[in-house]
């Protein structure tokens, strides 16, 4: 194999910001923040909106994620006149 082309392949602790749940698996992101895993080891940390925890598809319940406006922006947009 050719040197230095590969991207690292590493483990990285995956933080749902919406539901405090973290997870650790393997990924090549590129972070530049770390945390300290339940090991004692500190691992890159990357920060997500919607994990499987927190999905209403997966968790069987309707709950509202709005981080960016969008739903009031939809209701503004096409209310009742």
């Amino acid at each position: 194999m050719k040197k230095d082309i590969h991207p690292n392949y590493r483990d990285v602790v995956f933080y749902d910001t919406s539901s405090e749940y973290k997870f650790i698996t393997k990924s090549t992101i590129e972070t530049s923040e770390t945390i300290t895993w339940e090991d004692g080891q500190e691992y890159p940390v990357y920060k997500i909106e919607v994990s499987s925890n927190s999905h209403p598809f997966y968790t069987g319940k309707k709950m509202m994620l709005d981080t960016a406006g969008r739903v009031e922006k939809f209701n503004r947009r096409y209310a009742k006149k």
